[in-house]
């Protein structure tokens, strides 16, 4: 048994192995017509060039061979990596007495690479970079001179001097420069009255104001820069945000006058307002965009008044471009915005600014210690078609690829990382002509320069015979074993000429209707006759006028063409006899259907493609089963119950009737066959349930399963029917009693209480009583003097 799944599992794998090989080749698919096409379809497909070759010249190499093209024949050319300038990274010691000029220090390793690509064919070459040690710094501190920055000011007037001892331990040739800027001399920015514009700061002494001067160029005097910017005064203008975004452009961009060698370039941007963007300028009525070109003039930028402010993008590509590192040195209160500004723009760093001159300094240490611990690659703009990944080898044996395999973090002075870099071209990019492109290190001056060389043509492609006799007697180059046509020629063999019949007339008679592709899009038009595409299955054809047929596209059954009841014609089945069906996969056959009663499918269904297709409620092989049919227990109850039980209605006559039946015993209910037969529950004489299933064998017999348990229903139990009684009387007349004392005791508290409020509510008479005589009479003399 497992023997059988393993050869039927390697047989099914064997077959979808080569439909995707079939589908999947795209060197056939691709249907090249010369070598340069072949190719540049990808780095597995291969030319034959032999003369009289006959298959497909453009395969990949291991079917090549096997079609029997030879090995001088095969045109499969590779590409290759040439270092061309490999100069070693600089070891020295930052005390070991090696006085080495900017251009004498090497840090990226190799300089200069070739590259021949052939389409997708990865070239790869290894990249290593090492901060050498005492290396030069260029440091131009710009900044905001509005009044409010008067106190950061004094703290800058001794950076120079103090900055180069601190400084000494990571390099001895440190040139620092002064640059400050304000804002656009337009109003609503700058208050255009001329005593305004001589001292903004009125009745306080300021500078008059202007938009960006540099001050000093960089230099390696330090007491010089401590003396040029003890000289300088704040100013004023009316709004918060500055034009520092002017100020950073025209100190990139004016290398020459700010004075920037080729070593690390640091500028540190100083303020405690935040920045106008491109745009701002319109309120003052400047609408042209900012050229990102140098406009100093005498050391001032003459064209504030003229150009916009730069966009960020502008300032991003103009410091990467330039090698220039940005530090925001900010107040507290505007640190988050140049932070998100700072996440915006590559190598640059924030620090917060305090009222200490010693701060400073360390601000601007720490922030170049973060940005030169971190090494990130970029490369120039592709030409189209080439792709280049990075896979970074870093210290502690960290790795990354992807974005990740960029950069490298935590890089210390005299540190060596190392990128493995690869560069893919797909077809033919920039038309064969030879590209450069450069990598470097963010921030860093250095960069290798690769030059690309595309391989789009073969070597036999050098051999070519001009006007070659084979090709329609000189109408085309005889060029890797195939016919090249000269200008004005059509054809495998240039035979057609362009001057005899339009394009456009050449197409429309390769096409079936219009609207339709040319040659259905499986071949190719010449001389208005379709020229089939070849499939890399030497079986598999495509046919007809317009390439419209192939034979092997017809629906399958089981995994077989046509059920493999059929052949493939035109892209249908051409069934065998007895088969039918758009997969040839339905039999005309019957006799699967036949029951044992000799009917189709026992006269309850039709017998289609050899299966029996049962009415409703009927199911099995040939309908025998009628699961939902009630009436098919009831009518074999009575066999059921006289055969095993004894008992029921034909217990007289139960071996004449029920001579069919077959009883087979089981323990219980539970016990009986799984539901695809008729499974029974009917009461019997007793009123007992009895379980049974039965099933029609094809003999005509009945197949009986019976559960030798029976579920008969118990007698009452009298005690607790008559303690429940009972119970429930006394309950009852508890219940009553209670409800009749508690409307009692309501009756009583409601006649009570009416009781008491007519009392309270009485008025009793207090006059005399008209009739009530006194008892006393009282007679008065009437002579009586009172003497």
């Amino acid at each position: 048994m497992k023997m059988k799944l393993l050869l039927i599992s390697a047989l099914l794998g064997f077959v979808f192995h080569v439909g995707a090989k079939t589908d999947s080749n795209p060197c056939i698919s691709a249907n090249a017509k010369t070598c340069g096409e072949c190719i540049q379809i990808g780095s597995q497909c291969v030319w034959c060039k032999d003369p009289d070759f006959k298959p497909s010249r453009c395969d990949d190499i291991e079917s090549m061979a096997k079609a029997g093209c030879t090995a001088d024949g095969v045109e499969n050319p590779r590409g290759a990596v040439t270092i061309d300038k490999n100069k070693p990274v600089t070891n020295r010691k930052i005390d070991g007495g090696q006085n080495l000029r900017p251009d004498e220090i090497t840090q990226i390793q190799p300089q200069k690479v070739t590259l021949n690509l052939r389409s997708g064919e990865a070239q790869k070459f290894t990249l290593k970079f090492k901060r050498a040690e005492d290396y030069p710094i260029d440091l131009y501190f710009l900044m905001d001179l509005s009044h409010s920055m008067l106190s950061n000011l004094e703290n800058v007037k001794n950076l120079g001097t103090e900055l180069a001892k601190e400084m000494k331990d990571i390099t001895k040739d440190l040139h620092i420069g002064f640059g400050s800027f304000l804002e656009k001399l337009v109003m609503p920015y700058i208050l255009m009255t001329p005593k305004y514009l001589k001292n903004p700061c009125f009745p306080n002494d300021c500078t008059a104001p202007f938009s960006y001067k540099n001050v000093l160029s960089l230099t390696d005097n330090h007491a010089l820069f401590t003396q040029e910017v003890s000289k300088q005064k704040t100013s004023g203008n009316l709004d918060a945000p500055e034009a520092g975004f002017d100020a950073i452009m025209q100190a990139a961009v004016c290398k020459d006058v700010i004075g920037w060698r080729n070593v690390t370039r640091l500028l540190v941007f100083s303020t405690d307002a935040g920045f106008h963007l491109a745009g701002d300028g319109k309120l003052g009525g400047i609408v042209r965009p900012n050229d990102g070109k140098c406009h100093l003039d005498n050391n001032m930028y003459t064209m504030s008044n003229y150009f916009d402010y730069p966009t960020i993008s502008q300032l991003v590509d103009t410091l990467s471009g330039n090698n220039i590192q940005t530090i925001f040195a900010v107040t507290e209160q505007i640190r988050d915005i140049y932070q998100e500004l700072s996440a915006l723009i590559p190598k640059s760093a924030v620090g917060t600014l305090s009222t200490s001159s010693s701060n400073v300094i360390q601000l601007i240490i720490d922030a170049y210690n973060s940005l030169s611990s971190e090494v990130i690659l970029e490369n120039s703009k592709l030409p189209d078609g080439v792709s280049i990944s990075y896979i970074s080898h870093c210290k502690n044996g960290v790795s990354g690829t992807g974005d990740n395999g960029r950069k490298c973090s935590n890089i210390s002075i005299g540190d060596e990382v190392l990128f493995d870099i690869e560069i893919t071209a797909k077809g033919c990019p920039s038309k064969g002509k030879s590209e450069t492109i450069k990598i470097k290190p963010l921030g860093f001056s250095e960069e290798v320069e690769i030059l690309l060389n595309f391989i789009c043509e073969c070597e036999c492609h050098k051999d070519g015979i001009k006007n070659s006799p084979d090709c329609s007697e000189g109408q085309g180059t005889l060029e890797c074993g195939v016919c090249r046509c000269n200008e004005g020629r059509l054809g495998r063999l240039c035979e057609c000429s362009q001057d005899e019949v339009l394009a456009d007339d050449l197409d429309a008679n390769c096409r079936m209707h219009n609207g339709t592709e040319v040659c259905s899009n499986n071949g190719e038009c010449v001389c208005g006759t379709c020229e089939c595409k070849k499939r890399d299955n030497p079986e598999e054809r495509y046919s007809g006028m317009f390439c419209e047929c192939d034979n092997f596209s017809c629906d399958r059954s089981n995994n077989k063409l046509c059920g493999g009841h059929g052949r493939c014609e035109c892209k249908k089945c051409i069934c065998d006899a007895n088969y039918t069906g758009s997969a040839c996969d339905c039999p005309l056959d019957t006799s699967t259907c036949l029951a044992s009663t000799n009917e189709i499918c026992n006269g309850r269904g039709k017998c289609e493609c050899g299966v029996c297709k049962c009415d409703e409620n009927y199911e099995g092989p040939t309908c025998e089963i009628c699961p939902t049919c009630p009436r098919i227990c009831t009518e074999r109850k009575d066999c059921v119950e006289c055969k095993h039980f004894g008992t029921g209605s034909k217990q007289k006559t139960c071996d004449e009737d029920c001579k069919s039946f077959s009883i087979k015993k089981v323990k219980t209910k539970e016990d009986l066959p799984p539901p695809n037969i008729n499974h029974c529950k009917e009461r019997d004489v007793d009123d007992c349930w009895i379980f049974f299933t039965s099933s029609s064998e094809k003999d005509g017999s009945i197949q009986v399963y019976v559960a030798e348990n029976r579920e008969c229903p118990s007698g009452p139990d009298i005690i607790p029917i008559v303690a429940g009684v009972v119970a429930g009387i006394v309950l009852i007349g508890l219940a009553l009693l209670l409800i009749w004392k508690l409307l009692m005791v309501i009756h009583d508290r409601r006649e009570f209480d009416k009781f008491e409020k007519e009392k309270n509510n009485a008025k009793w008479d207090t006059g005399e009583n008209p009739i009530y005589k006194s008892a006393v009479t009282t007679v008065v003399n009437p002579r009586y003097e009172g003497k």
